[in-house]
């Protein structure tokens, strides 16, 4: 077995794989102060409650966006399972051929989104990764990695429009009755699923416009399935496209 870790912003992914079998997935709040020893004892949790021993695994593979803890969670799951986990950066074999101004500067979690959906979707291919940010990636029919759009996430915008605006509330991300909402809480609820819906409707239209072509389309992260229901364009939801992702890369690096 080989453990997979991803590192967002607000999350901490944690799951294992066998074979071709994605064993399990954890989420875990981002806490950037911990120490190697707490998230050692967390990721250990989580293997022991998912009826796991660390004796088990061969290999391990890590993808972070947040520098800082890099390092922590890497000695973190050293300890775990007595590797050197991979770090998924540059010089790591993808199988993309990455088409941008700096590839250096892609981030891990982008490059393994698009490796899981060129490898298990026809491309070309989108992928809309809904997190802490909302990011949008394309890749080929030639498995290039062609670029594509970073913007603030669901979550961010919603509580900056709360932290900003004096009379609106804190709310949960949940789906309104209807569109036409007769209260303030309700009406943030739907302004924020359909505006951000439409929005990722409008972006695949100008995409598929600038490609000459239509394209696959795949939607993962925390907010996903909060949104994707509500957006026209066929949309595959796939929660479990990043771990997919680090296990094709995974494999190609070992």
């Amino acid at each position: 077995m080989v453990l997979a870790v991803d590192i967002g912003n607000t999350n901490i992914v944690v799951g294992c794989f066998e074979g071709e079998k994605i064993l399990f997935t954890e989420r875990m709040s981002t806490e950037h102060s911990a120490t190697v020893l707490e998230y050692t004892v967390l990721i250990k949790t989580v293997l022991e409650l998912n009826g796991m021993a660390d004796t088990q695994f061969e290999g391990a593979i890590l993808s972070s966006v947040v520098p800082p803890l890099t390092g922590t969670v890497r000695e973190a799951v050293r300890r775990i399972v007595h590797v050197d986990p991979l770090i998924v950066g540059a010089g790591v074999k993808t199988g993309l051929k990455i088409q941008l101004d700096d590839p250096a500067a892609l981030g891990s979690d982008r490059v393994a989104d698009a490796v899981a959906a060129s490898n298990l979707y026809p491309c070309p291919v989108m992928t809309v990764d809904m997190g802490t940010a909302t990011t949008i990636s394309v890749v080929d029919a030639n498995h290039t990695f062609l670029g594509g759009l970073i913007v603030p996430g669901v979550r961010v915008a919603l509580d900056s429009l709360s932290s900003r605006a004096s009379q609106l509330p804190v709310i949960s991300l949940e789906p309104p009755k209807k569109i036409i909402a007769k209260n303030t809480v309700d009406c943030m609820k739907s302004g924020i699923i359909y505006h951000t819906a439409s929005g990722i409707d409008g972006i695949i239209d100008r995409i598929w416009e600038e490609l000459g072509t239509s394209c696959t389309v795949v939607a993962t992260g925390g907010n996903a399935p909060k949104i994707i229901p509500y957006c026209r364009h066929k949309i595959i939801l796939d929660e479990q496209l990043l771990l997919k992702g680090l296990m094709f890369i995974y494999r190609k690096n070992k």
